[in-house]
Formats: structure tokens, C-alpha cells, sequence
């Protein structure tokens, strides 16, 4: 063969080893709804290659460094150059009226404020931007704004996109996040729905007292003698009550609130224990309401 017809094989230079490298913790990218939503978000923008590229740094741990703040990620991620490429990607974060708007929505569900309230991400909860009119996840690609010190020219390049897999797995690790992104904490969350939910409680009582001002009447008493024949009898008005068997919104809702006991070190393990003993415990009420509810039929 000529020297015309020949062309040497081009192997790409592989990254350089980190040691304790930042890796991805879920073996599948986007378990949950909220990550996978991430993940096929940013394709939607025609980055499905350019994603790929990153998806192997992440694997292997490559990136040295993850900041997630509010509106803002800072990372570091080892290339194949001496030093680490510094990355910033920055998206942007809702304004105070816009998240009044998003919080009223939130709870104006109870099943929402509930799950949140016990810091737990409902799995539905873009329902709540989708009334608002805002979207929590960016719509456009100019909706997110990246950068690398490294010289590709390609945006994202293999670090920037190894660090959206990061971002992806840190959805999937804590939900919250993905508000802390637009500005909010999940801390500052849940205190503006606590005061929601007071203000509603105390307007509920007050509500409630004053019906039964308007609504009080006098009845006359009558003498426990002349009410014997009556004292031990249910009464009209309690057989038309109709009673439903309804799982709770929220599971182990009491455990959530008080935590890991002290005496008990592993906390994974308890949570296991805890969930196996709830699904037994329900599944027996459920069986034991069933056949009460055939054998009055």
C-alpha cells in the first residue's frame, strides 16, 4: 500500500485516575421520575451524543469536585490534562412572586402537603408548576447556561455532561434539590408550608366556633330515668355514617416525623424493618376490614 493509502489509527488519550472520584451511585441514570425527567429533558435538546461522551467520566468517577447551590453547580472533573477543568452550570431561579405562586399551589393539595411537610417529594409534584403556568424543569436549552475551562469547543462538552449525570444521580439521591436549583431550599420550603398550614388551622377553628354560635339550640334536658330504654341503643343517624378503607398518602408517616431511634445504629436497616412491618400490619387491616364490611352486607 502507497503512503497515500495509509493512515495511522487514532486512539483517543484516556482521562487521568482520580483517586476518591465522585461517583454515580444509582447503577440505572434516572431511577426516579425526577431524574429520568432530567436526563430526557436535556436529550430533547439534541445532546443525546454529547451526553454519552460524559456518562463514562461520571461512571468512573472522574469528577473531584460538586457543588449544587442555589441557581448554580460548581464542579471539578479530571480530563486528560494535568489539572482538572473547573465547570459551572447555572439555571434560573424563580422570583419570590413566582414561588408565592408555586407554594400556594403546593398547598392547596393536601396529598402534596403532607409529603412534603415530612420531606418527602410527591411523585407528581410538577402538576403543582404546571398550574402556576412555570415550569420547574428548563424548557429550552437557552434555559441553561454551562461552561468548561476545557478547549473543546462542543457545549456541552464530556465534562459538562459528565457533571448533568452527577446532577441526575444527586436528583435521585435527595428531590429537593432539584428546587434548590431554582432557589429554594427544601428548609425554606417546608417553613413557608408549615405557616400555611397554621394560618389555615387557626382559620378552620375559628370558623368552626362560630357556627356552632349560630347554630346553638337548646334542647331540653331530660332525667337519666326517663332516658333508660334509649341509653344503650345506636340511634338512627349512626347506621346511614358510611366508613371507607383508604391507604395513608404519606407511608410510616410517624417514623419519618420522629426519626431513627437513638439505640438503633443502622439506620437502613430499621427503615427495612419498619416498612415490612407496616405493609404486614396494613395488608392484615385491610383483610380484617374487608370481611367485616362482606359479613354486614
Amino acid at each position: 500500500m502507497g503512503h497515500w493509502g495509509y493512515f495511522p489509527h487514532y486512539t483517543p488519550a484516556e482521562p487521568k485516575k482520580v483517586k476518591d472520584g465522585i461517583k454515580l451511585e444509582s447503577k440505572k441514570i434516572g431511577k426516579t421520575w425526577w431524574s429520568e425527567k432530567w436526563i430526557n429533558v436535556l436529550n430533547s435538546f439534541g445532546w443525546s451524543n454529547r451526553l454519552q461522551r460524559g456518562r463514562s467520566y461520571a461512571r468512573q468517577g472522574q469528577i473531584v469536585n460538586f457543588k449544587l447551590e442555589p441557581g448554580m453547580v460548581n464542579a471539578q472533573v479530571q480530563g486528560t490534562a494535568s489539572n482538572p477543568y473547573t465547570v459551572k452550570i447555572k439555571l434560573k431561579m424563580f422570583y419570590d412572586k413566582e414561588w408565592n405562586k408555586i407554594i400556594t399551589a403546593m398547598s392547596s393539595r393536601s396529598v402534596f402537603m403532607a409529603k412534603l411537610l415530612l420531606g418527602e417529594m410527591p411523585p407528581d409534584i410538577e402538576e403543582a408548576f404546571t398550574d402556576t403556568r412555570i415550569n420547574l424543569f428548563p424548557r429550552d436549552k437557552k434555559d441553561i447556561e454551562s461552561d468548561c475551562s476545557c478547549p473543546d469547543w462542543a457545549n456541552p462538552c464530556k465534562h459538562i455532561a459528565a457533571t448533568y449525570y452527577v446532577l441526575a444521580d444527586e436528583f435521585d439521591r435527595d428531590p429537593f434539590m432539584i428546587f434548590l436549583l431554582r432557589g429554594r431550599s427544601k428548609e425554606q420550603i417546608i417553613q413557608e408550608l408549615r405557616k400555611i398550614r397554621q394560618e389555615k388551622s387557626k382559620y378552620l377553628r375559628k370558623t368552626e366556633v362560630n357556627i356552632k354560635k349560630s347554630q346553638k339550640i337548646k334542647q331540653p334536658s331530660l332525667a337519666l330515668e326517663q332516658c333508660l330504654n334509649q341509653f344503650w341503643t345506636s340511634g338512627e343517624k349512626l347506621s346511614s355514617i358510611k366508613f371507607s378503607f383508604n391507604p395513608a398518602p404519606v407511608q410510616m408517616s410517624l417514623i419519618k416525623r420522629l426519626g431513627t431511634p437513638v439505640i438503633c445504629r443502622e439506620e437502613r436497616k430499621f427503615l427495612s424493618w419498619m416498612k415490612s412491618a407496616y405493609r404486614i400490619a396494613s395488608r392484615r387491616v385491610s383483610e380484617i376490614f374487608l370481611s367485616d364490611s362482606q359479613g354486614n352486607m
